[in-house]
């Protein structure tokens, strides 16, 4: 029904990170209920684009590297050209490195702070200063991850990367909160994408994953579609600056 609670019809999305598993699947989920979507990554968001469109949804498709300013601002032009203004800003992009912490680069440090962290906050800076300007609601959705709450091994930047957007999602939320502005983020636990093929294919940790998690199993993208749909839609007007797990039952633990 169109006046559900979570229903989006008539809101544009942009999703990054978009190219695949959680990010395609959580922008087709917002395209099922309504929103008009911009998937963005640095490569072919081709297969989502074509999943939304299939199913009579509206899409583009955004092929950039959001490293600076001036490209957010393009891409950010691109999106209210095509579809209008954003309402919906998830923050998906992410990349991880692995390696022993005496043997961590600091070009490994570097690249993943930027991509984790200061493209999330000046992509949320963005959109934030257009929906203020125009005195809009919206809703920022920031993907955060168990290391979040734990230190995790081999992986000190993304750690601290995504320890960052459990932080930066409490301070956005302190100063957007009074004009209308949602500032969530969701903490996927153990989900079977591209960065954890190494774990899963790693015989000991991935039994040792497994066996952690309450549910037995892990995570498949489509687990994550409902927490994203909630937090874009207005049955969660009245939460600010919370993280939410969807872990299996990990944190539990």
């Amino acid at each position: 029904m169109a006046d559900s609670l979570f229903s989006l019809e008539g809101r544009v999305a942009l999703v990054t990170g978009a190219s695949r598993g959680l990010g395609e699947a959580m922008a087709i989920a917002l395209a099922e209920h309504g929103a008009k979507v911009a998937l963005l990554a640095r490569s072919s968001c081709s297969s989502g684009l074509d999943t939304i469109e299939s199913k009579g949804g509206t899409a583009i498709a955004i092929e950039q590297d959001l490293s600076s300013t001036s490209s957010i601002k393009q891409a950010l032009d691109v999106v209210e050209t095509k579809l209008g203004p954003v309402d919906i800003l998830v923050n998906n992009a992410g990349i991880i490195r692995r390696a022993d912490l005496p043997d961590f680069s600091e070009a490994d440090w570097d690249d993943v702070m930027d991509v984790n962290l200061k493209s999330l906050f000046l992509l949320s800076q963005a959109v934030a200063k257009r929906l203020l300007s125009a005195g809009r609601p919206g809703k920022i959705i920031n993907i955060a991850s168990m290391l979040s709450f734990q230190g995790g091994i081999r992986v000190p930047s993304y750690t601290a990367s995504k320890s960052g957007v459990m932080g930066l999602t409490k301070a956005m939320a302190n100063e957007l909160a009074p004009h209308g502005i949602n500032v969530n983020a969701i903490a996927p636990g153990y989900f079977a994408t591209k960065n954890t093929q190494a774990l899963q294919e790693d015989k000991e940790r991935n039994k040792a994953i497994l066996d952690r998690i309450p549910c037995g199993r892990w995570g498949e993208p489509a687990d994550l579609a409902g927490s994203a749909v909630f937090l874009a839609s207005r049955a969660s007007d009245y939460m600010h600056g919370h993280t939410m797990a969807v872990d299996g039952g990990w944190l539990a633990r």
